[in-house]
């Protein structure tokens, strides 16, 4: 196995680890644990998302450098990493912008909480589990490559 179909391998997984582990672990487990309020969990939530954006797009980066820099990809592996960096794109771009204006009014006014999240953190989970079936579809595509 050549280096950079090793390093695709091992940031595919890494990725998806992270994004199982944030996104469907830690997020919705803070907001049950005793003494969060909604204003510091969503603080919080604000923080952990960006960085986890921020590493989300290195990985990216160094995937598709590691697909460029290697020998012949399945065209599998070329499709499923376009769509798991397109989702990121369209979470960073598109979707966290709104989740952040929503965040600044919960903090601005955390005594008149909305009463139901917002749609935005819908597509933001359905792009997650969009990011997800990518990355299970690129890591088995390198795997068998």
């Amino acid at each position: 196995m050549a280096a950079s179909h090793a390093l695709a391998l091992a940031l595919t997984f890494i990725w998806l680890g992270m994004v199982a582990a944030i996104s469907f672990i830690e997020a919705p487990l803070k907001f049950q644990a005793p003494g969060i309020t909604i204003p510091l969990g969503l603080g919080i939530g604000r923080l952990v998302f960006r960085a986890l954006n921020t590493v989300e797009a290195v990985w990216a980066v160094a995937i598709v450098v590691a697909l460029v820099v290697g020998s012949c990809w399945p065209t599998t592996a070329l499709v499923a990493v376009g769509v798991a960096v397109a989702a990121l794109v369209v979470q960073i771009v598109a979707i966290r912008p709104v989740l952040s204006r929503r965040t600044d009014a919960v903090l601005a006014a955390p005594d008149d909480l909305p009463e139901h999240r917002s749609h935005a953190h819908l597509w933001y989970v359905a792009f997650d589990l969009i990011k997800v079936a990518s990355l299970i579809t690129l890591g088995t595509s390198l795997i068998l490559a």
